[in-house]
């Protein structure tokens, strides 16, 4: 089953993932003649830098998914609906779990990856991840769960949240954690102490947000304790236990709820047992992002590793290694050699809380407190999908930090079954 060509002369590109890595690279790729088919397991594209607001209840699901239909149809391409069981590079064919084929003449795979648990007994079965939608879902669900019971005097008082992971994602979560106590527990939950509630934030590495300035670390910590969120560095947790957590000095602490936010893995699946895989199980790419051995088959966004030039698991870099990717198939449709990739660091942010965010941008300049968290809040309005998202969005956070001490901040009850 062997097409290098469609009937009408385009060649085909088939994107495997729908996520900023596969949508940048269908970006680079709308306007070439060429049949573009996305293929995800998924209905919808998430993003992914606003999942601990939907976990905390102050969005919901659909505020950070965006349809894929749509996505794929103004940009003149398709969508299918499928998860890769198989890629077949000799035949340029990619198998999908439900036995469906797709012929491709060029492949890029974005696929994303999952959360790591570095082979600690009982993180995988016993935390919750802050991945995907579905995660984000779940974790809200459950943290809900636990306040109602308590509310309602069904369960004991004491409840403890582990955050496990000082990246952009954990201090995110953990900030919001202590300020969802701090301001909407008295009107949502009148009956539960807040000082039974607490949160806890395990990092086994010196500092927080390892990446930024030691200025901006001291900052950030020193706004979650200010938030009452227990910062434990330098911590190894050796298990986690149902209902706790169990670290390398051999002390053990309650932990009710425990979310793993301490790093990401390429999945180990079985259709990418034939490609060569480096640190974390990625793929390897070359310098222009074909990947190691392969000349139509290209992979972007954190599944991916040029092992020469690493970049970072976040946003920004799937962006351009996805339109890289989409450049370089277009430029090889066009006859034309392909490029190297070169990642033009934009700079990071993360947000710790209401106004207050650290900010690190290109040229040494660094930003905290309001100002960072007004541009924080600007760019993910910028990069959210669909001006609906943008302004429910905007009206949602600004509405849970106007209103949390009257509990007009918690969202609940916007399940959708399926998917992730």
């Amino acid at each position: 089953m062997r097409h290098k060509e469609r009937a009408d002369g385009r060649p085909e590109v088939v994107i495997i993932g729908g996520g900023f890595a596969g949508l940048s690279a269908l970006d680079a790729l709308g306007n070439r003649d060429a049949q573009v088919t996305v293929v995800d397991r998924n209905i919808y594209s998430t993003f992914q830098p606003l999942l601990y607001q939907v976990a905390t209840a102050g969005l919901t699901s659909a505020d950070v998914a965006y349809p894929l239909w749509s996505a794929t149809g103004r940009r003149g391409s398709s969508y299918r609906r499928g998860e890769l069981a198989g890629v077949d590079p000799g035949e340029r064919i990619v198998t999908l779990a439900a036995g469906d084929k797709l012929s491709y003449d060029y492949l890029i795979i974005a696929s994303g990856v999952s959360a790591a648990f570095f082979g600690v007994p009982g993180a995988a079965e016993q935390a919750l991840s802050l991945y995907t939608r579905r995660d984000a879902i779940a974790l809200r669900n459950t943290l809900m769960d636990e306040l109602e019971r308590r509310n309602e005097g069904l369960s004991k008082p004491e409840l403890d949240i582990t955050v496990v992971g000082g990246g952009a994602t954990g201090v995110e979560l953990a900030g919001t954690l202590a300020e969802l106590r701090n301001f909407a527990l008295p009107a949502v939950y009148p009956n539960i102490d807040r000082s039974m509630f607490r949160v806890r934030l395990i990092e086994m590495a010196p500092a927080l947000l390892a990446p930024y300035h030691d200025s901006l670390r001291r900052y950030t910590r020193q706004q979650l304790v200010n938030r009452g969120v227990d910062v434990l560095l330098e911590t190894t947790i050796k298990e986690v236990r149902p209902g706790s957590v169990l670290l390398a000095d051999g002390s053990e602490c309650r932990s009710d709820i425990t979310v793993w936010a301490a790093g990401v893995t390429a999945p180990a699946d079985e259709w990418s047992a034939d490609l060569p895989r480096g640190r974390g199980g990625r793929i390897e790419v070359d310098a222009d992002l074909r990947v190691v051995g392969q000349d139509r088959v290209f992979a972007a966004g954190d599944v991916c590793l040029n092992q020469a030039h690493p970049v970072a698991q976040l946003a920004q870099p799937a962006i351009q290694q996805g339109r890289h990717a989409g450049e370089q198939v277009a430029r090889l449709i066009a006859g034309q050699p392909t490029r190297p990739f070169r990642y033009h660091d934009k700079g990071t942010m993360a947000t710790i809380g209401r106004r207050s965010a650290v900010c690190e941008l290109r040229g040494g300049i660094r930003l905290r407190g309001t100002l960072a968290w007004f541009a924080w809040l600007g760019l993910h309005l910028i990069y959210l999908l669909g001006n609906r998202n943008r302004v429910v969005t905007l009206v949602n956070l600004t509405w849970r930090y106007l209103t949390w001490s009257r509990g007009g901040g918690v969202i609940v009850g916007d399940d959708i079954p399926g998917g992730d």
